[in-house]
């Protein structure tokens, strides 16, 4: 039977600190639009664990807006290649793939009548260009600039008029269509202008910038109209977007200082202020992005330098929801037991907990890791214990989702960890790049035993009940160990065998949950199974389907089946009693599947470098 995915959970959007992050919504606020590594994703605002993901990028993707019609996205990429495709259909097919300019696109804009597109960035011959969305002919000229275009805005009525706003500190102003140079907004910026935009009647449009200012011009002729923010209401950062609300009376912009304001036209005032993060700086609180959406409930939508999406409500001073998860590769997986709670951690350090049963995330209180998580690893069904790059051993209360003070600074890089039990005790086993050290967790990590070893360590498994765990090696070696106790307080550890039988470095290891197999990944994409009853006898080497290097080997809690997950970007699930039958989910993950756990006997998790978590029905035959 097929694997089918039930869901997506989303990667957060991109952001770059100083930069604009630009999101859009559809005309019927339903869904919003951004760009996310290479992907660009369309998520629901109602209910954001459902998404779709666009995967035709092949380089990193700056900048996603839906059509007014609601029928296209045209999304743009680091390489200059913009792309217009179907937003309805599942297939999100592509409709047509312009190469505008020859450095990153910046953003795009829309005309009215869903037909042209105007794409702007950091080219070498030109900063923008405009086109027709279905064959990509030339309908104007982007001219007026010296500097990368970092935002543009077309008027939706006619006369059509487009404006854009530059790293020059100027603002250019067109007519169309064909879309034709009109005039240079200049000495209104003193520094780079972030954003513009054009009120939805087309009356007026504005630009905000880095030199903090709002500046507000008459939408059809282009003329300085005033400087909106000044005195105690002003932001005290750069302004990095702004948007209209759809009545065209209001707008919002989003600032460095950690603001989202809204703008009453009439009155020129500051009406409401939103403040995310604590009082005084905190840089992941910065907001690069905003936008108004087209809803009854006036939500508007700002997005956090740190990638968290926030909710704002005109009736309330604090966001309404906050929506977070991760930007970057996800390294490590695990579904914890009776609470179904997935945690995730990621190449930036950044640990979450979802809640399976709704799809939502929280960030994990505490004091987390500050470089890559490696792996985790359940201590009982209230702990867990994780590990990073930062070479810190931490400890997390499951259900508080929260990082308690027991931690662990290893002496070198660690490589994994496992718990193993001994006399009705606990203790943690971990691989470092100087050693194995097994010690026991009470208010810190107590090392009871370091052994040291003349091989390099990739990966680390074991049996919690018969105190036997497996280290790959560099050297193309597994090295078997078992751990005994001579005296009181006296834990040892000792190598029991060596298994030569690989042809590639092993990158991955997973003993079944009673320890009866083990299951070995290779870099070639191969996987060895190993009877350990029968002294680690070969039971089978058929499953070899991956094309590239196994990153992540899971067994159900029936011993028959494990599931993998590969750089080649695929899933395979394995039968230990029919080795030459799979399962298989190919693409699963755009860069890569990096981690994957079973939900229960009829479902898989998987996680993959382009920050997404994808859930799947799995039927075993």
């Amino acid at each position: 039977m097929p694997i089918t995915r039930k869901t997506i959970y989303a990667a957060q959007p991109s952001t770059q600190r100083a930069r604009p992050a630009h999101l859009s919504t559809d005309p019927n606020g339903e869904r919003l639009a951004y760009a996310s590594g290479k992907s660009i994703f369309l998520r629901s605002i109602d209910d954001p664990s459902l998404s779709t993901q666009y995967t035709g990028h092949t380089s990193t993707a700056n900048v996603a807006r839906f059509s007014p019609s609601g029928y296209y996205v045209a999304s743009g990429d680091s390489s200059g290649m913009v792309r217009v495709w179907d937003a309805v259909g599942p297939e999100m097919i592509t409709k047509g793939e312009f190469g505008i300019l020859s450095g990153p696109i910046n953003d795009i804009a829309w005309d009215g009548e869903s037909k042209r597109l105007i794409a702007v960035g950091n080219g070498k011959e030109r900063f923008g260009h405009c086109v027709t969305f279905d064959t990509g002919n030339s309908v104007g000229e982007i001219l007026g600039h010296s500097s990368a275009i970092n935002s543009v805005s077309i008027r939706q009525s006619r006369p059509y008029r487009a404006a854009t706003a530059s790293d020059d500190h100027n603002v250019v102003f067109f007519h169309g269509t064909p879309f034709k140079y009109n005039k240079t907004l200049t000495s209104h910026h003193s520094n780079f202008v972030q954003g513009v935009a054009f009120s939805p009647d087309g009356e007026h449009f504005v630009s905000v910038g880095t030199d903090r200012k709002i500046i507000l011009y008459d939408g059809k002729t282009g003329e300085f109209k005033t400087e909106i923010a000044y005195g105690d209401a002003a932001h005290r950062g750069g302004i990095y977007s702004v948007s209209w609300s759809k009545d065209s009376k209001r707008f919002v912009t989003a600032s460095a200082d950690q603001t989202v304001k809204v703008w009453d036209l009439q009155s020129e005032k500051n009406s409401h202020t939103w403040r995310s993060g604590p009082e005084g700086t905190s840089i992941p609180d910065h907001q690069v992005g905003v936008v108004w959406t087209p809803r009854a409930d006036n939500t508007i939508i700002s997005l956090s330098l740190s990638g968290d999406l926030n909710y704002l409500d005109l009736n309330s001073d604090r966001p309404k929801r906050v929506i977070t998860g991760h930007q970057k590769s996800i390294g490590a997986i695990t579904v914890t037991g009776e609470t179904k709670t997935l945690f995730t951690g990621g190449v930036d350090g950044k640990t979450c907990g979802w809640d399976l049963a709704k799809g939502t995330a929280d960030s994990l209180d505490g004091a987390g890791h500050t470089n890559s998580v490696c792996g985790f690893s359940p201590q009982d069904e209230r702990r867990l214990a994780s590990i990073g790059l930062d070479d810190f051993i931490r400890l997390i209360d499951v259900g508080a989702k929260v990082f308690i003070g027991t931690n662990h600074h290893c002496d070198a890089q660690p490589k994994g960890f496992t718990w193993l039990t001994l006399k009705g005790e606990q203790f943690l086993v971990t691989a470092t790049e100087k050693g194995i050290l097994l010690g026991k967790v009470t208010t810190k990590l107590k090392v009871n035993e370091v052994l040291q070893q003349s091989y390099t360590p990739t990966h680390i498994s074991g049996c919690r009940d018969k105190g036997i765990f497996a280290v790959s090696a560099t050297d193309q070696t597994i090295h078997i160990y078992s751990t005994y106790v001579e005296g009181p307080g006296e834990q040892r550890i000792r190598e029991e065998k060596v298994l030569k039988d690989a042809q590639a470095a092993p990158t991955c290891l997973s003993y079944s949950p009673s320890g009866r197999y083990l299951a070995v990944g290779f870099s070639s994409g191969k996987i060895i199974l190993y009877d350990v009853d029968e002294d680690y006898a070969v039971n089978t080497t058929r499953w070899s389907f991956h094309t590239a290097r196994v990153a992540s080997i899971t067994w159900n809690a029936e011993e028959t089946h494990v599931v993998s997950g590969s750089l080649d970007t695929n899933i395979y699930i394995y039968s230990v009693a029919t080795p030459g039958k799979n399962q298989s989910v190919k693409n699963a993950h755009m860069g890569g599947v990096t981690a994957v756990d079973w939900e229960g006997s009829d479902g898989i998790v998987s996680a993959g470098a382009d920050g997404t978590i994808k859930r799947w029905e799995v039927k075993l035959g």
